[in-house]
């Protein structure tokens, strides 16, 4: 049974990470840095599996941090886990609301999360697959996670760009709301200049509408700041939902 324990809901970047000069994206999943080697300046190219806009982090010349690869077979050595925007490291990596899902349930960081006995990652419901399922001796709990990048006016925002998936999303969890289960949206901010949380509708209209329908509906969101360092990233605050 997890151990209620937020001060340890944190994850560590893997041993290894190198800084590095943003130059530019190529096709979707590739972006080029520069980093210093022992001739000098060289390139390198760098798996991304952020595939959103990336608004106004892209810029070319701002710091960013990789990660060495796991797996040394893999063609691209290095993955971006952040870069720089003014004075703050912006987390870009999209798997990291599901790993700090998890280490917020295993440490009870979330207090919704606590009195779940076990927890299902990629969990298949229907046709489809939700980022966790957790059981107990009352209803399930379903999670979907995003990755939140944007800032506009203080408030954090998602999506960054049109996503017909994330209005799929917003579907399946209001249809499994509506059978009684209990089903959330936890909404990871990987940067710390945000005071609220609101659906980006200047960017995608739909997603919005349905993000506040689903609300209505019974889905529950779970805003929080990620607390970014060049060493890993913590779970920050909860932030308020911006009302309709």
């Amino acid at each position: 049974m997890p151990v209620h324990d937020p001060a340890a809901c944190r994850i560590p970047y893997p041993s290894g990470c190198l800084n590095a000069i943003f130059v530019a994206r190529h096709k979707r999943f590739t972006v080029e840095c520069r980093v210093d080697g022992p001739d000098g300046m060289q390139t390198v190219l760098a798996h991304t599996n952020n595939t959103g806009a990336m608004s106004g982090l892209l810029r070319p010349g701002s710091r960013a941090l990789l990660s060495p690869a796991s797996n040394p077979a893999r063609k691209l050595k290095w993955t971006l886990e952040a870069l720089a925007f003014h004075d703050t490291l912006v987390g870009v990596n999209t798997l990291t609301p599901n790993r700090m899902l998890k280490r917020a349930w295993e440490t009870g960081a979330i207090p919704e999360l606590r009195g779940y006995a076990t927890f299902q990652p990629e969990a298949k419901i229907g046709d489809s697959r939700l980022d966790a399922h957790l059981t107990s001796d009352g209803p399930d709990l379903w999670v979907e996670c995003k990755n939140v990048t944007l800032v506009e006016d203080d408030v954090a925002r998602f999506p960054d760009a049109v996503t017909v998936r994330g209005q799929k999303h917003l579907h399946e969890l209001m249809t499994l709301a509506r059978t009684g289960a209990r089903v959330a949206l936890f909404l990871l901010i990987q940067r710390n200049d945000a005071h609220c949380f609101g659906p980006a509708d200047f960017v995608d209209e739909e997603y919005a509408r349905l993000f506040y329908e689903a609300l209505n509906t019974g889905v529950e969101a779970w805003p929080f700041v990620a607390e970014i360092t060049d060493s890993g990233i913590a779970l920050g605050q909860r932030l308020d939902v911006v009302k309709e």
